[in-house]
């Protein structure tokens, strides 16, 4: 994972604890470097763009989306360097590397205070850090679980969250499904999650209860979810194909009958019209030309 926070790296520690109590120490994998926590134009750009295909990708989602992020695989999926110079002391703190954790439900938290081992948990040292001086203003510049895929985008990378008080806590609720890709690209054992998002500012006169920072509560998921990629025989799509030609035939033969019938019966029924005899009158010198057949009784 990578991700800046805006506040000095001496005043925050980050770390999991798990629900088998298993405590696992940001020394461990994680690194702390002090950064600005104001992009430069080109990293601004870069995070536009990853926004950008993060509300795409939410608006069309399927598991077949993996196929289409594959295709970017050489895109750049890290933060680029500056480009400019340092005019400013560093305000902020990027913490990115990994950690290892149980495959059990854990809360992984960014608070004040470097974290120290507690019988009965754990405990970070925030006392002495000035109230004055909590900012958890961050940027998720990439979160994962699992082996890390060049070019996949995650559900969260690119997310940007403002403080707009010193006691705010952001929370992450994940939920974990574990996935295996099979594809004619890419073939890993890896993670995809869906992410709840909450956050409010902590009060304790108003029982708003809890502690400032970030928390990323995830759980892993019972299911596993397989995809794969096939592709349609070249024997199968030859058959399918003259199966389609030889319906376009029938089709158009039957067709052709039923419109040659309609023509021929309107054709008919004209000239039946046309051609019919008409009643002629007779004038009194034809009469001797003519018999009738009178029958029936007489009476003289």
């Amino acid at each position: 994972r990578s991700s800046d926070l805006a506040m000095r790296c001496q005043y925050v520690g980050a770390d999991v604890l798990d629900l088998a109590e298993t405590m696992v120490t940001s020394s461990s994998g994680l690194l702390y470097e002090p950064v600005i926590f104001d992009l430069s134009p080109q990293q601004r750009q870069w995070q536009r763009m990853l926004q950008l295909l993060q509300s795409r990708m939410q608006e069309e989602h399927t598991l077949q989306d993996v196929i289409f992020r594959s295709a970017i695989k050489n895109a750049i999926t890290a933060l680029p360097p500056r480009e400019d110079s340092l005019l400013q002391p560093p305000d902020a703190c990027r913490i990115h590397g990994y950690l290892y954790v149980n495959k059990v439900a854990g809360n992984f938290h960014i608070t004040v205070g470097k974290a120290i081992p507690h019988p009965r948990g754990h405990a970070h040292l925030a006392a002495l850090v000035s109230h004055e001086t909590y900012n958890f203003s961050h940027r998720i510049d990439h979160l994962s679980f699992g082996e890390l895929l060049p070019g996949i985008i995650n559900t969260l990378d690119g997310t940007e969250k403002i403080a707009t008080d010193h006691n705010q806590m952001f929370q992450y609720f994940i939920t974990i499904v574990p996935t295996k890709l099979r594809t004619y690209r890419i073939s890993s054992d890896t993670h995809q999650f869906a992410v709840t998002e909450r956050e409010r500012v902590i009060d304790h006169a108003t029982g708003s209860h809890g502690v400032s920072g970030i928390f990323m509560k995830y759980d892993i998921s019972s299911l596993m979810v397989t995809v794969t990629e096939s592709h349609m025989p070249l024997w199968q799509f030859l058959v399918r194909l003259c199966g389609i030609i030889g319906g376009i035939f029938s089709t158009t033969g039957m067709l052709h009958g039923i419109a040659e019938f309609i023509v021929d019966l309107v054709c008919c029924r004209f000239k039946l019209g046309a051609y019919k005899p008409s009643s002629v009158p007779l004038q009194d010198g034809d009469l001797a030309n003519h018999s009738f057949l009178i029958t029936g009784n007489s009476t003289h």
